[in-house]
């Protein structure tokens, strides 16, 4: 995790940019040392909301599992979830 100041992106916005995409990770910033705002690159941005949105497919599946409601063959799940998995992975690059 990374914390700075909210001045350095005013004055080193450069640097927080090449921080966000060399770490992929969210860049925490304070204003008078509490925090204030979080900002990351558009990749890893765009990788976690794909991610999250992927979980709660799959929880809401589970839940109609575990509900017994009848959803998609085992088969479709699969080829849905490596389509899934793919796009991830692609946008990863």
């Amino acid at each position: 995790m990374h914390i700075k100041p909210s001045a350095t992106i005013r004055q080193n916005y450069n640097e927080i940019a090449d921080l966000c995409r060399a770490t992929q990770e969210p860049i925490y910033l304070t204003k008078n040392g509490e925090g204030d705002i979080v900002v990351m690159d558009v990749e890893s941005f765009v990788r976690r909301e794909k991610m999250l949105k992927l979980r709660e497919e799959l929880l809401a599946v589970e839940e109609d599992r575990v509900a017994g409601r009848i959803g998609v063959s085992i088969d479709e799940l699969e080829s849905y979830l490596e389509g899934i998995i793919s796009e991830v992975e692609n946008a990863a690059i």
